[in-house]
């Protein structure tokens, strides 16, 4: 039964598909995976200090520092495993990333380490990772579909629902339609200003059209795309990366992660409209310039292995790296 204020007619809504349904239907809805982050902290004043690899995005340190914790850090290697073991104290929060989605047997292997009440999963990179048990897993979905925003949290945590919503998708969702008129370049400045609109932590409930579009996706057909996309890359170029990928437990990744013998690759793909993110240049401030998280920073191509890519896209990517 529709709401009996509820407008009829008129002209017509964005038509999406419908029939899907959420992929984690019991999880908090924000308006960025660092705001879920930011309600987790609120609500747990118990945790006094947060661990957090060195390598990760400073979205994922304002929460720490807004909400007035104490903000450590600790080395990765080279299978994105936390370095050396960590000694965690009375009110210490661990926060581990499952990187480009490659990682869930290492977040297995933590869960063992430690106690799993004190450890938080970013999987803003692993959208079809977990959840896990633990105190909390964080999603960001838009890193792995074409919506404008959102984060969602799942966590036994009692938060309370924010009062305000988030009304600002569609001022975001210019560079979605510009992608889908045009191509990646028309909409490149607008998807940088949408970037910057989500820097405030301050939690809001998800907004309406991220909810409505979050329904809209075929999600099992997602994850084996990218999951063939990713497999088709790993045995290609395997041989010649020098990150440590199980292909064993790859389950819908985000990219596929190639750190080539010398760093100059990302700017030739580029150049061949390949384009690649760099993963994060902040990082550099905090780290060795001769250590592995710098390397990382400068060197790692994370290839697309998406939903959008068919077999000839991810032939012309294989090419591309082989032939530099």
């Amino acid at each position: 039964m529709l709401p009996s204020n509820k407008a009829i007619g008129g002209y017509f809504e964005l038509e999406l598909p419908q029939g899907f349904v959420e992929k984690y239907p019991g999880a908090l809805g924000y308006q960025s995976a660092r705001a879920a982050f930011m309600a987790l902290l609120q609500n747990s004043p118990a945790i006094t200090r947060v661990w957090m690899p060195y390598y990760i995005c400073d979205s994922m340190v304002s929460p720490v520092l807004a909400a007035g914790k104490e903000l450590a850090f600790y080395r990765i290697d080279q299978r994105f495993f936390i370095e050396d073991r960590l000694n965690l104290a009375e009110g210490d929060l661990l926060l581990y990333v499952n990187y480009f989605g490659v990682c869930d047997r290492n977040v297995l292997e933590l869960l063992c380490t430690y106690d799993p009440k004190r450890v938080v999963i970013d999987c803003s990179q692993a959208f079809y990772s977990g959840p896990f048990n633990c105190l909390a897993t964080i999603y960001s979905p838009r890193k792995f579909f074409g919506v404008p925003d959102g984060g969602l949290l799942m966590t036994a945590v009692s938060i309370p629902e924010p009062l305000q919503i988030d009304e600002g998708s569609c001022q975001r969702a210019t560079h979605l339609i510009k992608r889908l008129s045009f191509d990646a370049e028309a909409g490149y400045g607008d998807y940088q200003a949408a970037e910057l609109t989500l820097s405030d932590v301050a939690p809001k409930r998800i907004s309406q059209l991220t909810s409505r579009l979050l329904r809209s996706i075929d999600y099992d057909a997602v994850r084996a795309r990218r999951k063939r996309n990713f497999s088709a890359l790993h045995h290609a170029l395997g041989s010649t990366n020098r990150l440590s990928v199980d292909l064993d437990v790859i389950n819908g990744p985000m990219a596929y992660p190639y750190l080539p013998a010398e760093g100059a690759l990302r700017q030739q793909l580029i150049s061949h409209r390949v384009f690649i993110a760099t993963y994060w240049t902040e990082v550099l401030e905090r780290v060795p310039q001769e250590g592995h998280e710098a390397k990382l920073v400068s060197n790692l191509c994370a290839l697309p292995c998406d939903q959008r890519l068919s077999a000839d896209a991810v032939a012309r990517i294989i090419n591309l790296v082989e032939r530099n």
